[in-house]
């Protein structure tokens, strides 16, 4: 360890072969993700036979997201990102497996615990991407953070577009066709928990808290250091959170009753996966372009330019024939391209407010708020559809994302 703190060419290499490690996660933990946005709500609505609580698998996994991102943040802190992060993929993959016994024994309420723990797959495989900027510097934590989350859309895009390939699979074994994205899912976050619980050594957030303490004593012992140094920034803690929390309720609820406004339009799974694996990609694949923009152009720019593209994209839902693939398509593509520039920008702007002495505990009780947004984005978006329209619902969450720009504009003055 004290080797890492005091060579400045062993924290370049740990850094590199950090996000090379978080990558290769970032890969499988992305396909497992897919299964529960593709399938979740169809899945629910075959067993209960009503479209009202189509959106409650959604915030299921996603309330089950919060409370993971909780403990994934205390375990990262105390111990370390490897036994928090390779612990969360695990036990995602344990719920992956509880919902194919549900499907099988035909059991909603099974479906809904394990749907619970099956949220801390998703939280996380958004967790990991901190691990990319424990080493980084300022100019390079957007673009850290792209790196992670680019390497997501392998999987997640090949996942909704697997629905089918993984039907049949299940069909052919005696189980039914929608708990087959399931077993890609418990095959992916296991893997992808294995991956970082061999391979993240040494751990990178341990390297540079051990970093931070050896210049803070430093700076102490030559009489340069002051209290006001560790201070964190509460404005730029608060203005991140309602970045990526605004960004995630808006991105969720229209997500989440795609699937079911497609179905009611005569389209099949097979569309219904093209489009979100569309979305999916639209989500991850232009994060390294995103990044470099969040670390050029700034935080506040880039928050800015989400909440326009999500305004965008919930006019473009709303406006779109419920039987054009094409304008559905885009729709999705602004909604998962908005949430990117969102999600990036905010974290980028969360690292910045924070230090190494609170830093993964703060990212982990953010991340229950972006995930308890996106619960609530989940479960109220399938009563909003059965009491107005999809297009209402559409354009509310586009309305809903402008709040963020004053907010962030305030963030900027001195």
């Amino acid at each position: 360890m004290q080797a890492y703190v005091e060579s400045p060419d062993k924290q370049k290499a740990l850094y590199k072969k950090t996000l090379l490690i978080v990558v290769l996660s970032q890969i499988f933990g992305g396909a497992g993700l897919a299964a529960g946005i593709t399938v979740g709500a169809l899945l629910a609505k075959d067993m209960l036979g009503t479209d009202t609580v189509a959106g409650l698998p959604t915030a299921l996994f996603t309330l089950g997201s919060a409370g993971a991102a909780l403990v994934v943040g205390r375990l990262s802190q105390r111990y370390g990102r490897r036994p928090g992060l390779a612990s969360g993929f695990l036990t995602g993959g344990i719920g992956a497996i509880g919902v194919i016994i549900a499907a099988v024994t035909n059991n909603i309420y099974i479906l809904f615990a394990a749907l619970l723990v099956y949220g801390a797959g998703s939280a996380t495989n958004l967790q990991a991407r901190y691990a990319g900027t424990d080493l980084a510097t300022t100019k390079q934590r957007a673009t850290a953070v792209s790196i992670a989350m680019v390497s997501t859309t392998f999987g997640a895009v090949a996942g909704p577009n697997l629905v089918n390939v993984m039907g049949d699979f299940a069909v052919s074994i005696g189980f039914p066709p929608l708990s087959g994205p399931f077993f890609l899912a418990a095959a992916a976050y296991i893997v992808a928990g294995l991956i970082l619980l061999i391979f993240l050594r040494p751990d990178p957030f341990v390297v540079a808290r051990a970093i931070a303490l050896a210049e803070r004593n430093a700076r102490v012992l030559s009489h340069e250091f002051s209290e006001e140094e560790e201070a964190t920034d509460k404005r730029g803690i608060a203005v991140a959170a309602l970045i990526m929390v605004l960004t995630q309720m808006v991105m969720v609820a229209i997500m989440t009753m795609t699937p079911v406004h497609m179905g009611a339009h005569g389209h099949g799974l097979s569309a219904v996966g093209m489009v979100i694996g569309f979305h999916i990609g639209a989500m991850y694949l232009p994060s390294l372009m995103t990044g470099v923009l969040v670390d050029k152009i700034g935080r506040g720019a880039m928050a800015v330019a989400s909440g326009v593209t999500l305004l965008a994209a919930g006019i473009m839902a709303a406006v779109a024939p419920g039987e054009s693939m094409l304008w559905i398509t885009l729709a999705l593509i602004l909604l998962g391209l908005g949430w990117n520039f969102g999600l990036i920008s905010g974290t980028a702007l969360l690292v910045d407010a924070t230090n190494p002495t609170n830093r993964a505990k703060m990212q982990g009780t953010i991340d229950v708020m972006v995930a308890l947004s996106g619960a609530s984005g989940g479960m109220l978006s399938g009563m909003v559809v059965a009491n107005s329209s999809f297009a209402f619902l559409s354009l509310a969450g586009g309305v809903l994302s402008l709040i963020l720009i004053p907010f962030v504009i305030w963030s900027q003055r001195k």
